[in-house]
């Protein structure tokens, strides 16, 4: 990678910490010490209760008590139950979710996985900065404060030069949730098409949260604005091997006209009021874009070939 491409993955790990430090910590609770440790063997009992019936136990982990307010009101738009259920989640699976963040889909996963017999991958950012290895350590202190809770979860990185996230075909299931446009801006995108191959058993599943751009335009390959078209998400997958399986509705938000100020972070959760780097306009109206809600979302599901 050149120049150009290093500076831009630092932007991104910049870009990557300010949501992470600035609004996930305090959303996703990564220093809730205020949560009773007793929640930790209520979700034991709870999950293996429901190990007959996967949909029932990983919607006890869904409701769980320690997921903080906002994060679980931000179901609404997420849809985790049913996004889950359709990548084909399982009790006692291996996973690999790419790039956490503050952590919001490892409240659900990392519970899951560590009642259920399975193992959690955290394939956490390569930091490239103080601040992205501050993010990266107080996710771990976090998981390693509760491990009745969380489990083992195996923390792993990756980036321009980054090395495997997981050993070789060991994955049940890889997850990209959110991020694929900043491994884009990033000049990364297809080595995380790449890595997650090689992390999956054959027959394993890629699945992918995105957000969704107006289909039949040409590709932003930078998606500076934050979308991405369905299409283009294909070809990269289908070039590192992928077959493409399935497209689900679930996260659609049909209000989403994609046209906003400041690209997809104009709306919630970001709300962001100016452009990236100058300071909050504090007349900037984020009504209208509150009013949108989350974004217009692909779900899609590829497959590693057997």
């Amino acid at each position: 990678m050149g120049s150009k491409g290093a500076r831009r993955v630092k932007l991104i790990d910049n870009r990557l910490c300010r949501r992470g430090l600035l609004i996930g910590l305090g959303a996703t609770g990564l220093s809730a010490c205020h949560w009773g440790k007793k929640d930790d063997s209520k979700l034991a009992a709870r999950s293996a209760s429901g190990l007959a019936n996967p949909a029932a136990s990983l919607q006890a982990v869904v409701d769980g008590a320690w997921r903080a307010p906002a994060d679980r009101a931000r179901d609404r738009w997420r849809h985790p139950v049913d996004s889950l259920t359709f990548w084909g989640l399982k009790p006692g699976m291996t996973v690999a979710e790419f790039w956490p963040g503050a952590g919001w889909y490892t409240d659900i996963l990392a519970p899951y996985l560590a009642q259920t017999g399975g193992t959690l991958y955290a394939v956490n950012v390569e930091p490239a900065s103080p601040a992205a290895a501050q993010m990266v350590d107080v996710y771990r202190r976090r998981l390693e404060a509760r491990p009745a809770l969380y489990g083992k979860v195996q923390i792993t990185a990756f980036g321009a030069t980054s090395s495997a996230v997981a050993p070789a075909g060991s994955c049940d299931m890889v997850l990209f949730l959110r991020n694929l446009h900043d491994w884009m801006h990033g000049g990364i995108a297809e080595k995380a098409f790449h890595e997650a191959f090689q992390a999956l058993k054959p027959g394993g599943v890629l699945g992918i949260e995105e957000h969704r751009a107006t289909p039949g335009g040409v590709q932003d390959v930078l998606a500076t604005n934050g979308y991405v078209q369905e299409a283009y998400v294909q070809q990269m997958a289908k070039e590192a091997g992928f077959r493409f399986e399935a497209a689900s509705e679930i996260s659609a938000n049909p209000k989403d006209s994609r046209d906003h100020p400041f690209g997809v972070w104009t709306l919630p959760p970001t709300l962001r009021t100016a452009p990236d780097g100058q300071p909050p306009n504090p007349k900037f109206d984020t009504a209208p874009y509150q009013a949108i809600g989350e974004s217009d979302r692909m779900t899609l599901r590829f497959r590693k070939p057997k």
